[in-house]
């Protein structure tokens, strides 16, 4: 019997996500998960109310590959109100296994071999091995602390005759950083006579604070007609678990999209997009969440007033960062195991989002837990910086 030839990887310099070895390591020990972004207190008994109701009703075999019409349509209704953009649900509305799957199938439809996509960083964990995967390379606009402010002379150097697509994150993940219509205005200017693509991120665009609103790449126009605009019921509804996302493109693009997308995930679990579908039609349950939000941002930095760390109240997201500087100069990744094992506070270090691992000293923290749990952390984090 001959040994098997070795396998070669895809992906060599990928591992195990850092959301999984710290909520791991936060379950091992006992410790408060500020880490991962996932909510500690429970999706509305409303909806789930819902879910049992479509399996009653019995939909609970395959959905359309794009998805379940009434979702669809619940969907593009809400993309009027919100914005004044209209997608036709049968050709530009596709209902996916989360934003991950998007994010995947988007960049799988744009992609080839030898072409060159520009990410900002930090940058969510996904982003480049689905680039690498496609046969593409990734070229990376570093954002840095405490703004994270876009260099868009930096970005004009980037550009080459290679430049395929441009991907953009808003509200940003880790930095909580808000786009604003100048930022549109000036990637607008940079790609209309280009034959650029755009992925946008837009996941946490209900989660924006400070009465900032939320500037949806779809509002502008050179951007809309080659854009891909992902979001995600999962961070919007609490309920991560659920892995339902949708993606809104142009017809041309949603052709190509819905390629991919059909063999990777084909259909969404069913139930759940029929619950979705009538859970949507009361606007106020998505329309609350900045302030339900901000009283969570807020209380959390209320808790760590009195400790030593430094920091910007974020913008966006449910994720804070929080500078360790003044405090030491351990490594965020070795600092964020140490606060997990020794104080019971597991968060991430910001460098893992970088490609050179850039550390300027940094942990993120997830706000997304119920109110004991951001103080119980808080006075952990106060008690460790005033040791």
């Amino acid at each position: 019997m001959q040994p098997l030839q070795t396998l070669s990887s895809k992906l060599p310099r990928v591992g195990t996500t850092i959301f999984t070895v710290m909520s791991k390591l936060a379950a091992d020990v006992g410790a408060l998960n500020l880490s991962q972004g996932f909510p500690s207190f429970p999706a509305d008994p409303a909806l789930l109310e819902l879910v049992t109701k479509a399996m009653r009703a019995n939909h609970n075999q395959y959905a359309p590959m794009a998805g379940v019409p009434v979702l669809r349509d619940a969907i593009a209704q809400k993309t009027v109100d919100l914005y004044g953009i209209s997608y036709n649900p049968d050709t530009e509305i596709t209902v996916t296994s989360g934003a991950t799957e998007a994010l995947y199938a988007a960049i799988t439809a744009v992609v080839q071999p030898g072409d060159e996509v520009i990410v900002f960083e930090p940058a969510y964990d996904s982003y480049v091995p689905a680039i690498e995967l496609a046969g593409g390379t990734p070229v990376f606009v570093s954002l840095t602390p405490p703004n994270y402010a876009i260099d868009w002379a930096q970005v004009a150097e980037q550009i080459t005759e290679r430049t395929r697509l441009m991907l953009v994150n808003t509200p940003h993940n880790p930095t909580g950083r808000v786009w604003t219509g100048d930022d549109l205005n000036q990637l607008a200017n940079l790609i209309r006579d280009r034959d650029i693509f755009v992925i946008a991120d837009e996941v946490y665009e209900h989660i924006t604070f400070d009465e900032r609103p939320h500037v949806s790449l779809m509002q502008h126009p050179v951007l809309q007609e080659r854009t891909f605009v992902i979001g995600s019921f999962g961070k919007t509804f609490h309920i991560t678990g659920w892995k339902v996302g949708y993606c809104l493109a142009p017809t041309e693009l949603t052709v190509e999209f819905r390629k991919i997308h059909q063999f990777l995930t084909f259909s969404v679990s069913t139930p759940m997009q029929y619950a979705l579908a009538e859970y949507l039609q009361q606007p106020e349950r998505y329309l609350q969440l900045p302030a339900f939000y901000q009283r969570k941002r807020d209380l959390f930095l209320q808790a760590i007033a009195g400790s030593r760390f430094r920091y910007v109240p974020t913008e966006g997201t449910f994720f804070q960062n929080v500078s360790y500087a003044v405090i030491t100069d351990e490594p965020d990744y070795d600092l964020a195991i140490r606060l997990t094992n020794e104080i019971g506070v597991a968060s991430i270090p910001v460098s893992v989002f970088y490609d050179q691992k850039n550390d300027y000293k940094i942990l993120r923290f997830c706000f997304a837990k119920d109110n004991d749990t951001l103080l119980r952390a808080g006075e952990r984090l106060v008690k460790w910086t005033t040791l």
